[in-house]
């Protein structure tokens, strides 16, 4: 068996799969590959074609809008991928934002280093977490495992918005349930953005949104660059209402340096690292692994799409 790995995986992971198969990162050996594991390459129908043999696409992770799903149905080809181990990271990420947003960290930091930094400076006056509402958009595990840290341990206050939410949904979550994601975007304090990215999901956040946020709202996106439009944002930012927002993903990844939203001071921009901890990737890794070897197996896969 031969399988072709599209960016780097885990030592482990990669052991495991050697133990096996043939692991190749050449593309020029795309014809001969059974499988694929992929992060965040764009696993298309161009992508297909170059590969005849192929019987198994491995999304390392949860997100699978960067495979064509409809192509893997039609070769017969069947893809598997990692849905829970990168939960705790994301998670802590998006507390690790909001609390920089909330504390103006990245600006300090900046005025510490050109010794413009004074102590007391009144343009580095944060805010406190503490009684403050967040905001869900959506209810998934990573958005809910990122409000359970920060209402147990920064005593915030929940919502929650989702097409799919009801109130006793809502209130087992220990949260309360907004009408709509005006109304969300109206009462809280903050607001983390968790949904995937399809035809319903993108651009959702977008300018009627943004223009009835509360003022001062601090929103943090760590799903996918997609579902927040980025020239609202923007306008968003530097207009008002918003006081400030952290994204870890961007309609073009990298971000060029011509992304009018890297020159704001109130923007905080990480490299789509939210579920780069050492722990995530071997979890994926091997969650991934074991998988696309069972396909090739012809064995059922654990997450099989």
């Amino acid at each position: 068996m031969k399988i072709f790995v599209c960016e780097p995986l885990d030592p482990a992971a990669l052991a495991l799969l050697r133990q096996r198969a043939e692991v190749t990162d050449d593309p020029a050996q795309l014809g001969t590959v059974d499988a694929v594991i992929t992060r965040n390459f764009a696993v298309d129908r161009a992508f297909f074609e170059k590969c005849s043999r192929l019987r198994a696409v491995g999304v390392h992770g949860r997100g699978l809008d960067g495979v064509d799903l409809t192509q893997a149905r039609r070769r017969g080809v069947r893809v598997v991928y990692a849905p829970h181990e990168n939960v705790e990271s994301v998670a802590e990420h998006i507390a690790a934002l909001l609390l920089a947003l909330a504390r103006r960290v990245p600006r300090a930091d900046r005025m510490a280093r050109a010794g413009a930094a004074r102590p007391g400076d009144a343009s580095l006056c944060g805010v406190e977490l503490r009684g403050r509402t967040l905001g869900l958009v959506g209810a998934g595990e990573i958005g809910c495992r990122a409000g359970e840290i920060l209402r147990d341990g920064f005593g915030m206050r929940l919502r929650v918005w989702s097409p799919s939410m009801t109130d006793s949904r809502a209130r087992a979550l220990g949260m309360e349930r907004s009408g709509s994601l005006r109304e969300l975007f109206g009462e809280c304090d903050a607001v983390t953005v968790g949904v995937p990215l399809n035809d319903g999901t993108r651009n959702l956040i977008g300018p009627d949104i943004l223009a009835a946020a509360k003022p001062g709202l601090l929103l943090v996106n760590t799903s996918r660059g997609g579902v927040v439009d980025e020239a609202a944002l923007l306008r968003a930012l530097t207009e008002g209402p918003l006081g400030g927002a952290a994204c870890d993903v961007f309609r073009r990844e990298p971000p060029g340096p011509e992304n009018p939203l890297l020159g704001l001071e109130n923007f905080i921009a990480t490299p789509h690292i939210a579920a780069t901890t050492r722990e995530a990737l071997r979890r994926t890794g091997l969650c991934v692994a074991r998988q696309v070897l069972a396909v090739l197996d012809g064995k059922p896969a654990e997450y099989e799409v």
